[in-house]
């Protein structure tokens, strides 16, 4: 039943990542984190050096900046974010929320590290809505780039790449 959207509750259980296909419409519920040009290579990095600064078990991150006007994804093929998703989800993230297309090497390794691409209207009002609170938890000098935590209800978004394949 595609017109169906689903519930996705952050942290991702395995058995509801198992459940999710492409093309799935969704809404996410929970904590989730925001990176992208600036601070997810730094995040990655960190990981390297066995400081984890985040619990990432489960978890999705968003690539977006965040701002007093709103939320909204930036695009997840750029060299420094998209490098970033193998190492993240590697590390125990569950879902990279952005737009754009990735690389085949990229739906690869979402693939081996059992992780999901999920692609999110850019709109800022509208998912600016759907967040309940935000704080910046790491690399603060970087702004509104700074790895933030925010409290979503209902993110919109569809699957685009899970299980080795792509939209």
């Amino acid at each position: 039943m595609k017109n169906h959207i689903k519930k996705v509750e952050i942290p991702l259980k395995n058995e509801e990542y198992w459940s999710l296909q492409i093309g799935d419409r969704i809404e996410i519920y929970g904590t989730i984190y925001t990176g992208r040009d600036a601070a997810l290579p730094k995040l990655v990095e960190k990981i390297k050096k066995n400081e984890n600064i985040i619990p990432l078990e489960g978890s999705a991150i968003m690539h977006t900046a965040v701002s007093d006007a709103g939320i909204s994804p930036t695009t997840s093929n750029k060299v420094e974010i998209e490098g970033s998703i193998p190492a993240l989800s590697q590390a125990g993230v569950k879902m990279h929320i952005g737009k754009g297309c990735l690389d085949r090497k990229t739906i690869e390794a979402l693939d081996k590290y059992n992780s999901l691409f999920v692609v999110t209207p850019p709109v800022a009002a509208l998912l600016n809505s759907k967040v309940v609170y935000k704080k910046i938890i790491a690399f603060p000098e970087e702004n509104i780039e700074a790895i933030h935590q925010i409290g979503v209800e209902g993110i919109p978004g569809v699957v685009a790449a899970a299980h080795g394949e792509t939209l």
